[in-house]
């Protein structure tokens, strides 16, 4: 016992030191390019049309503030007038209670795009430039400048690749009616017209964002859908023609870093990294990109930001860096796929493998194994011993698997009532209560979530030779088998939501148990369930980005989240609320059932 405490011990520390220790240079390596065709930045941008490109999009502002949203027909005759084949999407969608952020319930839309022909090929291979347009008048410049590129892109005889222009309308919700329809797929019910036109197999995207006329720097996004990453290269793609250029870029609104042998440059490169781990642990899209890469395409968001700073790049040059991007992504003669698709970021000049950053989580889920191991050998033993050594007088009765069915079926019933009852109920609870549709679906999942503490723990109570010494053993014993097996497919798939999860809830896992200090063992619990990780992941993320919340602030944020995680679930199919309700949760529960074992 002593022994698999000091194991238990060393094992999570070595978890969290090495987690942390991958912030310092030996553990980073050097961003290269590893695809032979976009080896290098020999290419002479030849793009001049940034004044074009701003009487674009101040004629795209004054008509889009006359139709009260994106002028479709007035995009459609801009680029025909280009020579593009210009074609149109209508697109619907009910979400399933209303986004009140946002203020909308029932969306539609249009998507507008223009397909540029390759004149040296034929047509089995596309990229594309997204323009996401959503309500107000933001992103009027990129749409200019995406017309000034499709204008320019004209004129060119190089080009092996259709090349797409893309102006897609409420975000999200209009990249998927589109990608769904150009793949011909139904994967989240929306509602739309079929595809006129098609280019040939999409192979690398980039969505566009600027802010204003003048830009000061480039921040690029990089998570997708359910913690995805894009291809390497693409990143080291945009970073090699920023340098090119002379523009400033960031990753995580953070500045590049090179002291990194100093403290600072520890710290800065640890926590950009954090930041990246909390982005990619939440599952949801930090851009238009994030939907691409489901379909296996490799695309990335660009964000033009004008700040503070004494920089100040214009149109032009903005032009000449996606020029160069194109430029590169046409020479392509197959996927990317050379590079890394799973990796960690402190800075656009260095990343932290898969093969460093693994060992992490290899750590934390060993100390489930080693508790599972220790509770089988107890379990093997004829007897159970007391503390003073001396075995007990009379033969408890074992509990068999089927005895702890019960449990069980409970704890994942109530997974299944939080997954299903709170979108399903939403009607019943406006009528009764008075609350707003979404306030009705956040309220009963919080209600089914606390509820959910006094349902299972007494259920043993009732089971023959269940409620002994063995009982409650066993019971852990499967619960952090199946808490191994849970947290291990989740960092192959999303290291970052894995590792979060590991961090807290496999030590509580550890050391819960009947006998002790209850108290100490439930407040424990409380603080590692899903729900107190996600309140103190907001406050952290803000904290990071040097934007402290007040409590109240954070709950609010707290609650506007549970809802946007519902609803990325049922729009786009992120898996973070299932993986939680169905999965995590329920797990939690035997748990808790553990520690209130009679």
């Amino acid at each position: 016992m002593k022994i698999s405490c000091a194991a238990v011990i060393i094992c999570y520390l070595a978890g969290v030191t090495w987690f942390f220790g991958l912030a310092f240079e030996p553990f980073m390596m050097r961003t290269y390019m590893s695809e032979n065709a976009m080896g290098s930045t020999m290419v002479e941008e030849g793009f001049l049309y940034g004044e074009r490109a701003l009487s674009y999009a101040r004629e795209f502002a004054a008509h889009r503030k006359k139709a009260g949203g994106v002028p479709a027909d007035w995009l459609e005759k801009t680029m025909k007038k280009m020579g593009l084949e210009v074609y149109s999407q209508t697109f619907s969608r009910t979400l399933p209670f209303p986004d009140e952020l946002r203020e909308r319930y029932m969306v539609k839309g249009t998507n507008v795009y223009g397909i540029l022909r390759a004149p040296r090929a034929a047509s089995t291979e596309s990229i594309v430039l997204s323009v996401p347009c959503s309500e107000g008048q933001k992103n009027n410049q990129a749409v200019g400048l995406m017309l000034a590129l499709a204008s320019y892109f004209r004129g060119q005889i190089y080009w092996a690749k259709d090349v797409i222009f893309l102006v897609n309308e409420h975000d999200l919700i209009g990249m998927e009616a589109w990608l769904e329809a150009y793949h011909d797929v139904n994967l989240t019910d929306i509602i739309s017209s079929s595809m006129q036109g098609r280019a040939g197999a999409i192979q690398a995207a980039i969505s566009l964002e600027l802010s204003s006329d003048v830009i000061t720097s480039f921040d690029i996004a990089l998570e997708g859908l359910n913690g995805q990453l894009p291809n390497l290269d693409l990143v080291n793609l945009f970073y090699a023609f920023c340098q090119k250029n002379g523009l400033l870029c960031t990753i995580q609104g953070k500045l590049q870093w090179e002291d990194w042998d100093t403290l600072s440059g520890y710290l800065h490169g640890l926590q950009t990294m954090l930041l990246m781990v909390l982005k990619q642990g939440s599952g949801r899209p930090q851009g238009d990109h994030g939907l691409f890469l489901r379909y296996h395409i490799e695309a990335i968001t660009i964000r033009g930001i004008n700040s503070f700073r004494q920089y100040k790049y214009n149109m032009g040059t903005i032009g000449k860096v996606l020029e160069g991007m194109f430029r590169k992504l046409n020479n392509l003669l197959e996927r990317l796929h050379q590079s890394y698709f799973f990796y960690l970021l402190p800075c656009l000049t260095r990343f932290v493998s898969i093969g460093y950053y693994m060992p992490a989580s290899g750590f934390l889920l060993f100390i489930l194994v080693l508790r599972a191991l220790d509770l089988w050998i107890k379990l093997s033993k004829p007897d159970l011993v007391t503390e003073d050594g001396v075995a007990e007088g009379e033969q408890e009765a074992r509990p068999g698997l089927l005895s702890l069915v019960v449990p069980i079926i409970i704890c994942h019933a109530t997974g299944l009532i939080l997954y299903f009852v709170p979108v399903l109920s939403q009607e019943m609870a406006t009528e009764h209560f008075p609350v707003s549709e979404s306030e009705a679906v956040v309220l009963t999942t919080i209600a089914i979530y606390v509820a959910g503490l006094a349902l299972p723990h007494n259920t043993h109570r009732a089971l023959t030779g269940a409620g002994t010494e063995y009982g409650w053993m066993m019971l852990k014993l499967i619960s952090l088998l199946y808490l191994a097996l849970l947290l291990g497919c989740i960092t192959l798939i999303n290291f970052s939501l894995g590792y979060i999860l590991a961090v807290t809830i496999v030590p509580v896992a550890a050391i819960v148990q009947p006998t002790g200090p209850k108290v100490v063992y439930a407040a424990l619990l409380i603080l590692v369930t899903p729900a107190s990780l996600l309140l103190f992941s907001i406050f952290l993320y803000h904290e990071l980005i040097e934007y402290p919340l007040s409590f109240l602030e954070g709950w609010q944020m707290f609650l506007q989240a549970v809802a946007e995680g519902i609803l990325d679930h049922h729009l786009y199919g992120s898996i973070m609320y299932p993986f939680l309700a169905v999965c995590i949760y329920p797990c939690w529960l035997q748990l808790w059932n553990v520690v209130f074992w009679k």
